[in-house]
């Protein structure tokens, strides 16, 4: 059975769209030199404050905030998931 002229013209301008398209997108650029070491750092950091107020008892690193401490060393995880969303 033939097509449609009318889906043949759909199929025309959705294949001249996709190579318009194609021209349009620009190379990835690389991520900062920086970006990398700061993101892991950041994992680490957070890692370690975590870990450090559980072995301690939850008295370091900072003994008068408490729970407070948790909330800090997640921050630093989630500063490095943000950083690690802008590395190509």
């Amino acid at each position: 059975m033939p097509k449609s002229k009318l889906r043949k013209k759909v199929v025309e301008r959705h294949a001249h769209e996709e190579q318009h398209h194609v021209e349009e997108v620009s190379p990835l650029r690389e991520s900062p030199s920086w970006l990398a070491p700061v993101m892991v750092a950041n994992f680490l950091i957070g890692l370690l404050w975590i870990v450090i107020f559980y072995v301690s008892q939850t008295l370091y690193p900072i003994p008068s905030i408490g729970a407070w401490n948790m909330i800090i060393g997640f921050s630093f995880i989630a500063v490095g998931f943000s950083l690690a969303t802008k590395w190509r």
